[in-house]
């Protein structure tokens, strides 16, 4: 069938009424290039699979120039230290540094405190990892180091796996501080391992799965459970510890408890105590902690990165330069796994220390380096100056940080305005988090809103298209009132790919769309078809037992063989059947032996079925970004349906790595071919126009009886 035949549009006209031809003569549907199906534009452009990259080729490659890219790309400070501009940074990065050693030094004992372990341990904290991210780190602005929600994670792990109880006795101090400070270094290799893993086989796109609503909902909770937490060092309190959930509800609820009864009271003021002079030597992790400790050590790992990324991100689109995703988290994962041998716990980047090494004049981690020697003269020398500093002031810092993160209490006002989802995304984050701990409160989180994810899918935006006057750009009726359908197509557009989990709403939402109860009327023409066999066969079983009444009175031996299947049936000729006048079944069948002199006697017209309104139905498959096989059986079943009902189907604006997918599912054969599959919705307009079906003069409203 041609695609350019001239007398296309003058049949077209004479199929509509005469509304809709004045319509369609007003509107001068053409095109001034030739129309274009998936067919036409894979000769006219050469289209061909693109080669497939085996980039595990490039991987295993064996060469100078392979081993110096690699030592490069993971060892970053080789490339800008020897090209660092000392005349324009140094000072900038000096002071800077300073500033962010004053701040890390208080913020280190605090921190240490959220995980449960001894002052000092947070200084450790404060200098290994710090000096290895100044060696793999690829941001020049982060602060990495202890941080209120890493620690407070830490220390929800510390106290379930070495509490300050057991068994209704209390354990001594040094011990329990010993086997804590072992638990923390452990999970902090883990942390390490899972971090350096995960960057090696470049999975940092695994924390675009943690949405910017997710991340600030569940670090204002972590920010309410730091703050509960110190209440009892600003006041004095000693409680026993929970951990688990509902644990934030424990506290609060010792603590109201003793203030208003008056339990306890409390005289002495608790101070830093001893800090040791020194390093630390090395000590290996206890691998039988592992097994206690992967499920924590994950949600850390990932923790930790998304908050390092997030901060490396905005400071990086600020200042102009790239931030590797899978080499910060070689860095970190670095950071910790050295760290934890040196028994630190785990750590990420600090949003104030952050922003004070930016605002300070921090152009590179040269600052990091310098804050870190500073704190390593604290640890070896002016340590013991901090041993009678009260508990109670590091709680007071510990709180006066958190400000930034309360503030994202407002959030919920924006998001109201902004994005009811994002805004349900927080509210779940922040209640899950709160009642049910910082690691499952994650879990439930992620779950929750990748679960919302699938549901918007489910429900999108379905429209019926119409023509923009005098374009071929077509928007949904509903929405741009001089957008007017197309007399004689309905052509359909969803706003969501289609996969299995959205295909039984799609198919229905284009049957309502479109205005025609397709199912039922199917399901009133296969009842004719069948009722018009059924009577067929009946005139035949007479036909046949008139035809051996006839032969015994003539005394004749004739056989008669007469094959009463269904199948026989349809090829026999109804016409040379003759039926006795005086027969019953003659009215019954009348219409049935009119219609059977049709070209095609089952068509809706011939059954005395309405028709639909349109001949031709377009699915604008713009929006498809992969296909799986119950999309593809639902495309099927929809070309099938709407034949069933004389409407011939047509797909537009297919991708090419969509259409390289139907291909692979075998979805086209003889039936539905590329010739159904048009470049943009106007060329399938514009065929479909050529080569209409016949409508009735009259449109028709087809609903249930």
């Amino acid at each position: 069938m041609g695609l350019a035949d001239a007398s296309g549009p003058r049949d077209t006209q004479a199929l509509l009424s005469a509304t809709q031809a004045v319509e369609l003569r007003r509107r001068d549907y053409h095109m001034e290039r030739p129309l274009l199906n998936q067919e036409h534009l894979e000769e006219l452009g050469r289209w061909g699979s693109a080669p497939r990259t085996r980039q595990w080729r490039t991987w295993l490659q064996c060469s100078h120039a392979r081993a110096r890219a690699l030592l490069l790309q993971h060892l970053p400070v080789l490339v800008w230290l020897p090209r660092y501009p000392v005349r324009d940074w140094l000072l900038g990065d000096l002071l800077s540094g300073m500033s962010v050693a004053i701040m890390q030094l208080p913020q280190g004992l605090a921190y240490a405190l959220l995980a449960g372990l001894p002052p000092v341990f947070g200084l450790y904290s404060s200098f290994y990892p710090v000096f290895i991210y100044f060696l793999f780190g690829t941001s020049r602005h982060i602060s990495v180091g202890t941080f209120a929600v890493m620690s407070v994670m830490v220390g929800s792990v510390t106290e379930s796996l070495a509490p300050q109880t057991l068994n209704d006795s209390t354990i001594n101090e040094t011990t329990r501080d010993a086997e804590r400070v072992r638990v923390a270094s452990t999970l902090s290799v883990l942390v390490g391992l899972f971090q350096v893993g995960l960057g090696l086989i470049h999975f940092g796109f695994l924390v675009t799965y943690l949405s910017e609503p997710l991340v600030r909902g569940y670090t204002t909770a972590a920010a309410v459970q730091v703050f509960v937490s110190q209440l009892k060092y600003v006041f004095g309190l000693h409680l026993s510890s929970h951990s688990g959930p509902l644990s934030l509800i424990y506290l609060i609820g010792a603590t109201g408890i003793s203030y208003g009864m008056g339990l306890k009271h409390i005289f002495g003021v608790d101070v830093v105590g001893n800090i040791s002079a020194g390093l630390v030597p090395p000590v290996a992790p206890n691998t039988q902690l592992f097994s206690k400790l992967v499920g924590s050590a994950f949600t850390i790992a990932v923790v930790g990165f998304a908050i390092a990324i997030s901060l490396g991100k905005i400071f990086a689109l600020r200042h102009g330069y790239r931030v590797d995703s899978n080499q910060e988290l070689v860095a970190l994962g670095l950071s910790n796994l050295i760290g934890g041998i040196f028994q630190c716990f785990p750590v990420s980047c600090s949003m104030s220390r952050s922003l004070v090494q930016e605002s300070t004049g921090g152009n590179s981690q040269v600052a990091g380096a310098i804050s870190s020697l500073f704190i390593l003269l604290i640890i070896v020398k002016l340590g013991e100056l901090f041993r009678d500093l009260p508990k109670a002031v590091l709680a007071a810092i510990i709180i006066v940080n958190l400000k930034g993160m309360l503030r994202q209490l407002s959030d919920v006002c924006s998001f109201w305005k902004a994005n009811r989802a994002d805004l349900l995304i927080w509210l779940v984050t922040f209640a899950a988090t709160i009642l049910l701990n910082l690691d499952l409160g994650l879990m439930v989180s992620v779950v929750f809103s990748l679960l919302l994810v699938v549901v918007r899918t489910q429900m999108p935006h379905y429209s019926i298209l119409g023509q923009v006057p005098d374009t071929d750009i077509y928007r949904d009726v509903a929405e741009y009132s001089e957008a007017k359908e197309v007399p004689g197509v309905k052509v359909f557009r969803s706003s969501a790919t289609v996969y299995f989990a959205n295909a039984d709403f799609y198919s229905d939402a284009l049957k309502q769309r479109c205005g025609v109860d397709v199912d039922f009327l199917i399901s009133q023409k296969k009842k004719l078809l069948k009722k018009r066999e059924q009577l067929k066969l009946k005139q035949l079983q007479k036909e046949k037992k008139l035809q051996k009444q006839a032969a015994s009175s003539k005394g004749a031996s004739v056989s008669i063989n007469v094959n009463t299947s269904l199948e026989d049936m349809r090829s026999n000729n109804v016409e040379d059947c003759k039926v006795s006048p005086g027969d019953k079944m003659e009215d019954a069948t009348a219409n049935g032996q009119e219609d059977s002199k049709a070209p095609d006697g089952s068509t809706l017209k011939a059954l005395g079925l309405p028709q639909p309104d349109f001949h031709s139905l377009i699915l604008d498959l713009g929006a498809l970004s992969f296909v799986d096989t119950v999309c593809l059986k639902s495309l099927k079943n929809i070309f099938h349906d709407f034949r069933d009902i004389e409407v011939e189907v047509y797909m537009a604006a297919c991708h090419s790595p969509v259409v390289s997918q139907l291909e692979a599912g075998h979805f086209f054969d003889a039936s539905i071919t590329k010739k159904h599959l048009f470049a943009s919705v106007h060329d399938a307009v514009t065929f479909a126009l050529q080569h209409p079906r016949p409508v009735p003069d009259s449109p028709v409203s087809v609903t249930r009886l």
